[in-house]
């Protein structure tokens, strides 16, 4: 289980607190207005955003003493932070060895990932190559072969066109089912958390609030969840 234990991120001119717990193997969106703090959140949990108090905790254990690379989850983002002048082998690669001096079984494993995106094939391609859909197949690839229990995505899909971005939902949805992998997943769509999400937290006003049954709260959203949503 994810608990935020009496969480509060504080700095100039912004004060987030959450107090919550996530449980193992669930998929759970987070959502709410631009600058309410849902990418910080998830910055906490990675170890890139400083705590004012409270502690996060994996399974019991705290994260803080942890540094971001050596915590169990593994993070995309928007720009799906590829290397250019690798290919998408290579790229994949770096989530086993970081000097890509890979052995025959990596590399096997490496290529069974890129089938496991639909990209067999295409494994020396570079990513000025590779359309925007395949360049996130790739990054969740890569998030794949690290097999952390935690995956969070900030957005890594916001880029890509409708059909495309439920197409790669749907990806994630398939290989957190296959693995077992606890998601948390920011967006300000709220069709991906009815897509998706068994569990959706309201990130507003300062707090971010402990999840619920996603078809429950749009169902009945509160009332900052309705504003948010424009109804």
């Amino acid at each position: 289980m994810l608990r935020l234990e009496a969480l509060r991120i504080s700095r100039p001119g912004f004060d987030l607190t959450a107090d919550l717990s996530i449980p193992k193997g669930t998929r759970t969106a987070i959502i709410g207005p631009s600058g309410a703090g849902k990418s910080t959140l998830l910055a906490a949990i990675s170890g890139f955003q400083p705590l004012a108090q409270g502690r996060i905790t994996w399974d019991g254990q705290d994260l803080a003493q942890i540094p971001p690379g050596h915590r169990p989850l593994s993070i995309l983002f928007q720009d799906n932070n590829l290397f250019p002048h690798l290919t998408a082998e290579e790229n994949i690669g770096l989530a086993l060895r970081p000097s890509l001096r890979l052995t025959t079984g990596e590399r096997q494993k490496v290529r069974a990932a890129l089938a496991r995106v639909g990209l067999e094939g295409l494994e020396q391609r570079r990513p000025a190559q590779l359309s925007g859909g395949q360049q996130s197949r790739i990054a969740l690839a890569r998030a794949l072969l690290r097999a952390r229990p935690l995956l969070l995505l900030d957005e890594p899909f916001a880029a890509l066109g409708p059909g495309l971005r439920l197409e790669m939902l749907d990806l994630v949805r398939e290989i957190t089912m296959e693995t077992g992998a606890t998601l948390l997943m920011v967006s300000h769509e709220p069709t991906d958390a009815r897509r998706i999400a068994d569990l959706t937290i309201l990130v507003s006003e300062g707090t971010a609030e402990p999840p619920k049954s996603t078809l429950e709260l749009f169902a009945d959203p509160p009332p900052a969840l309705r504003a948010y949503l424009g109804n």
